[in-house]
């Protein structure tokens, strides 16, 4: 599916000419303000915001604004368009949260450029969460907020680890949110489901926990809530492309090179 592109513009031949520019791409979904666009996060899982400054009734550092304190839209990457050419707006603009700041008349091609590196950039730190051992889940976060989400929804399985049916409701009451508002949440920020990223949170407290050297391979999958240490290990090799002993001895390869 192509990724959803919220555009936000009073002006609807601007409107128009962006979305002939984006729409092969892109799914266009436009609003003629901020309060319409507001509207429109809360019925659709929307991938990034492309927004004007100037608007009637919410203008762009306002929606931007709110789209980074937001919970359920703060891992939203927002351009804001204008045609103000000073330094005190450039400014006004990143201090709202934006993540990129283009100048009108801008050049169709630079917009496409910014679009792609934007998302891209988050697949990349994705991917490298859920093939990286070590890697915490707070690197997936792009504003404070999504940071004290993370740590929250983290620090919840963690204390659970040894409870095999921890899920997606259980999960929920930890955290205190209804069932629908996590998984969106999770699945926008991480691109996992809420009992994949309960799998990866196992696995790599596993990672930690062996590389303790205090406990056997067993011991850690029962410690992490694995029924067996071959099932343990069928999903440690199917999450991080290397069973639990190779992990070991690749650990103990790069600790001791001399060796």
């Amino acid at each position: 599916m192509k990724p959803i592109i919220l555009l936000v513009d009073d002006n609807e031949e601007i409107l128009e000419f962006i979305e002939n520019e984006l729409n092969e791409k892109y799914t266009i979904t436009k609003a003629f303000n901020g309060r319409e666009a507001l509207h429109i996060l809360k019925q659709e899982v929307i991938q990034l915001v492309i927004s004007d400054i100037m608007m009637p009734v919410m203008d762009g550092f306002e929606l931007c604004k709110i789209i980074k304190t937001n919970f359920e839209y703060s891992h939203i990457p927002v351009i804001l368009l204008t045609a103000k050419n000073t330094l005190q707006s450039k400014i006004e603009g990143l201090e709202t949260g934006a993540d990129a700041y283009i100048e009108k008349p801008f050049s169709p091609e630079y917009l496409q450029v910014q679009i792609a590196n934007l998302l891209l950039n988050r697949a990349k730190i994705k991917e490298y969460f859920v093939s990286s051992p070590l890697v915490h889940i707070k690197s997936m976060a792009h504003t404070k907020t999504d940071e004290l989400f993370l740590e929250k929804v983290n620090e919840a399985i963690y204390n659970n680890l040894e409870d095999a049916e921890l899920d997606v409701e259980k999960l929920a009451r930890l955290v205190n949110m209804s069932k629908p508002t996590l998984y969106r949440k999770i699945k926008s920020i991480s691109d996992l489901t809420p009992n994949e990223l309960i799998n990866i949170t196992r696995l790599k407290r596993a990672a930690e926990l062996l590389l303790e050297g205090k406990y056997k391979i067993y011991e850690v999958a029962d410690m992490t809530g694995y029924g067996s240490q071959t099932n343990f290990g069928r999903n440690f090799l199917k999450q991080f492309g290397m069973t639990p002993t190779d992990y070991l001895v690749m650990k103990q390869v790069r600790n001791n090179p001399n060796e």
